[in-house]
């Protein structure tokens, strides 16, 4: 039985042109190789799985062959080719630094070092994953890898270029790798599967492209998994079950509920995904994606930003026109704050159920006024058999005509019953009136006293309406009573509101309070909290004082929570004038951090006898 070997292996570039998704580096290094401009060191720093080792390799292979080809390219057929191609070749070193990241290790690569190529023109010392080498190791390797032999050249490869320290970072050539795109990866595996007898569905393919995440070993690893599953024969479907990956329809069918504001269809569909299995997470993630892709499909220039097949494509075209943009914005907030929220929540499936309602929710009227990630009053889930009607709106009435409208009644009220008491006492009989009287009279509408009291409060000079006679009571002077209680009302109020704080204060009273305002501002302001922990503003004159900044970016940050700061600081002062300046610093202002030597320096130049102790013991810094 033949053995079998990974497609990640099998298929493993051999020339710099079979290198899928690094045409820039190749080409670098080819024009490189081609015009004799090589270096004594490189660092090859990426994601894993997307060619360092490979092109590492092929480099090496390619510098040592003795017939290039005129494209750059190694021939395959020279001694040095075949020793490289049968792994027997000496002038090429592999050092796995996670297993060998001792001095001791780094001692014996230095001793090979010394020892030139006999075939080709240099040795090549590959070191991978170098930035699992100690400090020690580190700093034994710096001389060597500054001036090495002629014949000596280093590649280093690593996945965390930021654990290498900067005296390796110098004195290398650095090459950053990128990930691979999902259409140059499903091109590969479509060549893939052709060379090795198997039918794949393109979209099948687009998923394990997703799947490895810009990486090509992991795609082909995915992809001999698949090919296992399937027996030969990749379908869509049988990439999902086998890779356990959440289906686009989910998704599809979830933004058509939210919608039509079908929150039963809602609650349904989450609930058949977690019985299949899937994290509340993972689906939170993907529906935050779902509408991102919507969103990059509305516009024909944005849809290269969508990596899927074209047939999903044509659904997320089909989809992105009946949705707004403010909708999905909205969603994505608050998806994105539900998978903040998770790390914490202890009920987490009723988390993610309420944000989905709140979905439902934003394609409500009137919702696009809303503030971004706000949501208004949740409808019920469940419709009601009878729909109730709407409560009439109660007409709104200035609190100032209001209050003048309940005066009124009131002493109309109080004169009505006077007049009655009156009357009830000294019953009067009725005067005689002219007919002419009395047929003017019977012309007047007939009007009740108590609609013309209720009336009476909706003008501004409402009492006069009602008759004197009527009342038996003379209103003039309830009139005058009013007006002069309204007035004596409004001066008050005016001198309160006219009454001006202007005290004076300290810079430490100031600088009291500016780092008191730290503990009202909210976690959104943590960063600008910080650095005014850590800041002293400076009293300029009586009311207004300066804060220093380091660039535009921070100054515009602490402009827009200015008129926080001032209102704090005015009514915690009592001075309604004080103001808040910023200026940014110039360059001279700019402080050093001094070194150890430094400092001490400047100690011994005030107190001499710090030198003689120094000469004394034999002390240094370092």
């Amino acid at each position: 039985m033949e053995n079998f070997i990974v497609s990640a292996r099998k298929y493993r570039p051999a020339t710099f042109d079979t290198v899928v998704g690094q045409n820039a580096l190749t080409a670098t290094l080819k024009n490189a190789i081609a015009t004799n401009k090589l270096a004594h060191a490189y660092l090859f720093c990426g994601p894993r799985g997307v060619g360092k080792t490979t092109c590492a390799r092929i480099f090496a292979k390619t510098i040592n062959c003795l017939t290039p080809t005129a494209q750059g390219e190694s021939c395959n057929t020279c001694e040095s080719c075949v020793a490289f191609t049968e792994q027997r070749s000496y002038n090429i070193y592999e050092l796995d630094a996670a297993s060998n990241n001792s001095v001791e290790d780094i001692k014996q690569l230095i001793d090979m070092v010394r020892i030139p190529p006999q075939v080709g023109k240099y040795k090549v010392f590959i070191i991978d994953e170098v930035h699992m080498l100690s400090s020690t190791a580190f700093n034994a390797f710096l001389k060597t890898l500054e001036e090495p032999p002629a014949h000596a050249i280093f590649i280093l490869a690593t996945t965390e270029k930021h654990k290498i320290i900067p005296t390796i970072l110098s004195r290398c050539q650095i090459y950053d790798f990128n990930r691979i795109g999902v259409n140059d990866i499903v091109d590969h595996l479509k060549e893939v599967a052709a060379k090795e007898g198997v039918t794949a569905e393109l979209e099948a393919l687009n998923i394990i492209a997703l799947k490895a995440d810009g990486g090509m070993r992991d795609a082909l690893s995915i992809f001999d998994q698949a090919v296992s599953y399937t027996r030969g024969n990749i379908t869509y479907q049988g990439v999902l079950e086998n890779l356990n990956v959440l289906d686009y329809d989910y998704y599809f069918r979830l933004t058509d509920s939210f919608l039509e504001g079908n929150n039963v269809d809602i609650l349904l569909l989450f609930n058949e995904i977690l019985n299949k299995g899937f994290e509340g997470s993972h689906f939170i993630n993907g529906l935050t994606s779902h509408f991102r892709d919507l969103l990059v499909s509305k516009d024909e220039s944005t849809l290269p930003l969508l990596e899927v097949g074209a047939t999903i494509r044509e659904r997320y075209a089909e989809q992105a026109k009946n949705c707004n943009a403010k909708f999905l914005l909205r969603a994505m907030k608050l998806c994105n704050d539900c998978d903040l929220d998770l790390r914490t929540s202890n009920n987490k499936r009723l988390l993610i159920e309420l944000t989905l309602l709140q979905v439902s929710q934003l394609t409500d009227e009137g919702e696009g006024e809303r503030p971004l990630g706000q949501s208004k009053q949740l409808k019920p889930v469940f419709k009601a058999s009878e729909p109730q009607a709407k409560p009439a709106k109660k007409q709104e009435v200035k609190p100032q005509v209001q209050s003048q409208t309940k005066q009124t009644e009131t002493v109309a009220k109080e004169a009505q019953e006077s007049y009655k008491k009156s009357t009830v006492a000294k019953p009067q009989a009725a005067p005689k009136a002219k007919p002419v009287a009395q047929k003017e009279k019977s012309r007047e509408p007939d009007t009740s006293l108590a609609d013309r009291l209720k009336n009476a409060g909706t003008g501004r000079r409402a009492i006069p309406v009602v008759k004197e006679h009527e009342l038996g009571v003379s209103l003039r002077g309830v009139h005058k009573k009013l007006t002069k209680n309204q007035r004596k009302e409004e001066t008050q109020a005016e001198a309160a509101a006219q009454q001006i704080h202007k005290e004076p204060f300290t810079e430490d009273e100031l600088n009291f309070y500016w780092q008191s305002f730290i503990n009202y501002m909210p976690i959104e302001q943590k960063a600008l909290a910080v650095r005014m922990r850590g800041m002293r503003v400076k009293l300029m004159d009586e009311q207004s004082f300066e804060m220093v900044v380091d660039n535009d970016y921070i100054a515009n940050e602490y402009k827009e929570i200015r008129g926080d700061i001032q209102q704090y600081l005015r009514e915690n002062l009592r001075n309604d004038f004080v103001e808040m300046k910023i200026r940014i610093s110039e360059a001279s202002e700019n402080t050093r951090v001094l070194s150890r030597s430094e400092r001490f320096t400047m100690m011994a130049e005030k107190n001499s006898s710090l030198y003689e102790l120094q000469k004394e013991f034999g002390l240094e810094f370092y």
